[in-house]
């Protein structure tokens, strides 16, 4: 029986609410979906939360299928009107034209060994998205309290792509101005790794916009976030 429950179900309806950092993921989604791509297309969307971007894919006529161990964020997701499913291994290998997790992979322990048989999933020419947060340095009691083991560097997701067997076709550091929030979010937060609503949104609002110069002028090296695209060939 899953008995799975995720321990910062509350920051996935808090995040829920930061539309223009949700609406860049979603583009960064999409960009790859329809990079090369064309017909009937069978998207995973492994740790799907809540159906945030389940959902909005969906819309844009993608067949997407979620994984989500946590029952009831997977009945949540069922209520979207999505298909959903606790484990992966009821997904066929060699099913899926393409697969994005976003801030998932840095909450499993065996990322690696895990990782591999997300991709063994994939299709021939299959692709996957990737997305956790950068740099070990920024780990906070945030990232304690949500049940991260870690944060990348660029040089680790190359490594784990590889191990998988995967052709990398990008890998970026994102949200450059979120590095510098961050190292000041673990400086004065008092442990307790919670989430201001309220500076979310300012943040979201005031501050996440201007990355898309930052991140054109500084991804190459740093950023809160890190994300790589890998196909199987």
């Amino acid at each position: 029986m899953n008995d799975f429950c995720y321990v910062g179900a509350e920051t996935l309806e808090i995040m829920a609410g930061a539309e223009k950092y949700n609406a860049y993921l979603e583009r960064l989604v999409l960009k790859y979906i329809e990079s090369g791509k064309s017909g009937n297309i069978t998207v995973l969307d492994i740790g799907a939360g809540i159906g945030t971007f389940a959902k909005k894919i969906s819309t844009k006529g993608y067949q997407v299928h979620c994984i989500e161990p946590d029952l009831q964020q997977s009945e949540q997701i069922k209520e979207l009107g999505l298909l959903v499913d606790t484990s992966i291994e009821n997904i066929d290998n060699n099913s899926v034209d393409f697969i994005y997790s976003l801030n998932v992979l840095e909450h499993i322990e065996n990322d690696e060994e895990i990782f591999k048989v997300w991709t063994g999933k994939l299709k021939q020419d299959g692709s996957i998205l990737i997305y956790v947060p950068a740099f070990n340095v920024l780990y906070s009691s945030f990232d304690k309290s949500v049940g991260h083991f870690r944060r990348y560097r660029k040089s680790r997701l190359i490594e784990i792509l590889k191990e998988a067997g995967l052709c990398i076709e990008e890998v970026r550091y994102a949200d450059t101005i979120g590095f510098f929030v961050s190292l000041l979010y673990k400086w004065i937060n008092k442990g307790n790794g919670k989430i201001n609503k309220n500076s979310l949104k300012f943040y979201d609002k005031y501050l996440f916009p201007f990355n898309r110069l930052f991140d054109f002028l500084f991804s190459k090296y740093i950023g809160k976030n890190v994300f790589a695209v890998g196909k199987r060939i």
